[in-house]
């Protein structure tokens, strides 16, 4: 691998402290990162070494972080620019992305997310979002996912469509959002919603999940909908949730889906729905963890009823407990009282007595 250098540039040394040993995470044999706490230190580093990431402040003492971002670029022309800013003004951040940043992040930074930008900017094997392995088949098949999503974006003159999978991996995609940044929390995000409607379709047992979100407004509308228990598909663009186009976009996104669970289900993937029949029986994807903690709950709640059984017998609640432990096998532990024993082993009784 060729070697990657990284510039991370901002008045506060904690914060560099941090973006370094954050990046020292990836464990990259040949990545570089040096430090500077002003823009003209920075602009002197960048003439003694190739530059291909800079991180930077956008307020700088001197020049502001797009006037770096300028002036490093004179001399690296490739290099790609992350701004981290505490600014949260519209205008601003509309005029760092229309510098061509790669991205921004607010402080306190999504670590998650700012790794993740970070592998992307180098071209780095992506460890913290990582794409998915295909075979020469498999991307035939993709293919013509990819195709559906792109003529689905023409149509309605979207910014980005999405085909995401339940382990939160884009499965295939079309243009981009305006900023990338969130791109790994806001999955994960929705694809927690995925999985709650998920839930809810199975709580009113349903054939089939059968619902769609829409967030109105912000840097884009997006509309997010699933389209099996194993995909849901997500659609960003301006407008697109306006009064007078929702229902159109809706309507379209229905239709869209249809045809993307087709060509799934043309790949082997049919993502039916099972509802639970039994309480013996888990359903396909569902958590042992969660079945284990729902386990443990319902047995905690027969121990509290029980206890409430044994209150109206005159039961002490102290005894109902001391029965609980010893049937889990667990004595209880007067922390007041030892046996003679162990009071023969810590001296206190002399040995015969």
């Amino acid at each position: 691998m060729m070697e990657r250098n990284v510039l991370l540039v901002d008045d506060q040394r904690d914060i560099l402290r941090l973006l370094h040993a954050t990046l020292d995470t990836l464990n990259i044999e040949k990545l570089k990162v040096f430090e500077s706490l002003s823009g003209e230190e920075a602009l002197l580093l960048s003439t003694r070494y190739k530059i291909d990431l800079l991180v930077t402040d956008y307020m700088l003492p001197g020049m502001s972080g797009v006037d770096l971002m300028h002036k490093i670029r004179a001399r690296h022309p490739e290099a790609n620019v992350i701004f981290i800013t505490g600014v949260t003004d519209r205008k601003m951040r509309e005029e760092m992305l229309s510098a061509g940043a790669q991205a921004i992040f607010d402080k306190p930074i999504p670590m998650t997310d700012f790794l993740d930008v970070v592998e992307r900017g180098l071209g780095l094997v992506r460890t913290i979002f990582p794409s998915e392995v295909k075979d020469e088949i498999v991307e035939g098949r993709h293919a013509r996912l990819s195709d559906l999503l792109a003529n689905f974006r023409q149509d309605i003159k979207a910014e980005a469509v999405f085909l995401l999978n339940d382990h939160g991996l884009v499965q295939a995609r079309t243009g981009k959002l305006l900023d990338a940044s969130m791109e790994v929390s806001l999955i994960s995000t929705l694809m927690a919603i995925h999985a709650s409607s998920l839930k809810v379709a199975r709580h009113n047992h349903q054939d089939s999940i059968d619902s769609f979100h829409v967030f109105n407004g912000g840097d884009h509308d997006l509309l997010f909908i699933p389209v099996t228990p194993m995909y849901a598909l997500l659609v960003a663009g301006n407008g697109l949730a306006a009064d007078q186009r929702v229902l159109e976009t809706i309507s379209a996104l229905l239709a869209l889906r249809t045809q993307v669970e087709r060509a799934l289900k043309s790949m082997g993937v049919t993502g039916e729905l099972n509802l639970i029949s039994s309480k013996s029986a888990s359903a396909p994807g569902e958590d042992p963890a969660q079945m284990a903690e729902e386990s443990s709950s319902t047995e905690m709640e027969t121990l509290l009823v029980n206890a409430s059984l044994d209150k109206t017998k005159g039961n002490d609640t102290d005894d109902f407990w001391d029965q609980a432990a010893e049937k889990i096998g667990k004595k209880p532990v007067n922390a007041n009282v030892i046996s003679q024993e162990d009071a023969r082993k810590l001296g206190l009784i002399p040995d015969g007595n």
